[in-house]
């Protein structure tokens, strides 16, 4: 027998019944191990409620169904000591599901459906008949915590709290109220990247045959920051009025966020290197050396350290909004730090092209140990990525609920119960009656127009 087969036969015996104390688990927090991961995609992991999902509504008996259509999807898997696996493809859930468990994936990332079998793609390339391509995919965004590491103090690159957590909220709210209102999409699933950002998902069938062109177009809707780290300033707001959706967003979100939360939980104006930052995006420098003697010389002050972020902010807001200052350099200038600092901050390639990869949701994050759970838009305020369940968490529950009792749905007895039940009732559910639906039109259409042809 070889090692391999050794240690699968001994995560085998693992997952049938072994008690969790035996185990050896790692240092990383989480309790991320070979072994645990094991037990978790051989007992909660939701592998059912993902092929029904990538399945888009093509799983079932209907005459439109396209059974090739979820063999096409690609599936790439990190495994131990950071192998990387791309093209894996499954014909039904049980393969996917086998596959799983056997291999234990560190990580499973989600690619486009392609045009033929990904797993094939070098059979057709030798054949001459070069097809592979990408046909479908989800617009997706990804927002990362660490892009805004210029603008919090709290924490920095892959460390967050909830301090800086409002950060990604703010964009959540944005973008999903955009994506809806502004574009029509009503298919929108949000998830926890497992450590520092939230991934979106929008599943729409209009959204997933989009083009990379109009995906880039979309992408560059949104797009307001922009400038590398030598750019002072990153937000230029032309023009006499903000665009309807950037005036929607400042006013209903952004607004009230940075004076309400962000200007205290951050001491924006708490220190001369945080306040002068803020003095760089005002153009006219002679005002911004007014504010910057002011503040400099009122240090001893009677401002208490809990007013001065409010004052300071006041006092920009009138000098730059007085009835001397309205040219049109200075117009938007208030706007433009409040959007440089709340405004989401996403990462343009991953949403402008068919074929990126995006870590699957309820994957475990390998660095925390955390679960990728799905995120309720209408409910974001109340996300805490602090009390995400953990791996080694989810395992004691079971053990403690009893490990050797065997349920249909084992996730029911642990924390992650409530995310899958959100993922099957509020996302998944609605997604499949619209695919079902779309199914039966495309199909009741193409019927009328056979039966016309033959009529004629």
């Amino acid at each position: 027998m070889t090692k391999e087969e050794t240690s699968a036969e001994r995560d085998d015996m693992q997952i049938d019944g072994r008690e969790f104390e035996h185990l050896q688990v790692s240092t990383i927090p989480g309790g991320f191990s070979a072994d645990y991961l094991k037990l978790y995609y051989g007992k909660l992991f939701p592998h059912a409620d993902i092929y029904r999902w990538l399945s888009y509504g093509n799983d079932g008996k209907h005459p439109a169904c396209d059974h090739s259509y979820f063999g096409r999807r690609e599936f790439s898997f990190t495994l131990e000591n950071d192998i990387y696996v791309r093209f894996q493809s499954f014909n039904n859930a049980v393969d996917m599901e086998n596959s799983i468990r056997e291999k234990c994936p560190y990580k499973i990332d989600i690619g486009p459906v392609y045009s033929v079998d990904p797993a094939k793609r070098h059979a057709y390339a030798q054949s001459g008949n070069n097809v592979f391509a990408p046909v479908e995919r989800e617009l997706i965004f990804d927002i990362d915590m660490s892009d805004y590491d210029d603008v919090r103090y709290c924490c920095s690159g892959a460390d967050v709290c909830l301090n800086c957590w409002p950060l990604m909220t703010i964009s959540m709210k944005v973008l999903d109220t955009a994506l809806r209102d502004d574009f029509g999409f009503n298919h929108i699933l949000w998830v926890y990247s497992g450590r520092r950002g939230v991934h979106c998902w929008v599943c729409d069938g209009r959204a997933r045959r989009l083009s990379n062109e109009q995906r880039a177009a979309i992408a560059d809707y949104f797009r307001v920051y922009k400038g590398g780290e030598n750019n002072v300033k990153k937000v230029n707001l032309t023009g006499p009025v903000l665009h309807p959706f950037l005036a929607r967003s400042y006013t209903d979100v952004l607004k009230g966020f940075f004076e309400g939360k962000l200007l205290a939980s951050q001491n924006l104006f708490a220190s001369i290197e945080r306040f002068q930052k803020i003095l760089e995006i005002i153009p006219d420098e002679s005002i911004a050396s007014e504010l910057l003697d002011k503040w400099q010389g009122n240090r001893r002050s009677s401002i208490s350290k809990e007013d001065v972020n409010v004052v300071r902010w006041e006092q920009l807001k009138h000098v730059l909004q007085s009835g001397k200052q309205k040219a049109q350099g200075l117009r938007r200038c208030v706007e433009e730090i409040i959007f440089t600092y709340t405004y989401p901050r996403l990462d343009m390639e991953v949403s402008k092209h068919m074929n990126h990869l995006l870590k699957a949701p309820f994957c475990v994050h390998p660095k925390t140990g955390r679960v990728c759970v799905p995120i309720d838009p209408n409910n974001c305020d109340n996300f805490d990525p602090t009390t995400v369940p953990t791996l080694s968490q989810l395992l004691e529950e079971l053990n403690m609920s009893g490990m050797r009792s065997e349920s249909e749905d084992e996730w029911e007895r642990t924390s992650l119960g409530k995310s899958i039940k959100f993922f099957r009732s509020s996302f998944l559910a609605l997604l499949l009656k619209s695919c079902k639906e779309e199914m039966e039109s495309l199909y009741n259409s193409k019927v009328k127009q056979s039966k016309n042809a033959l009529n004629w």
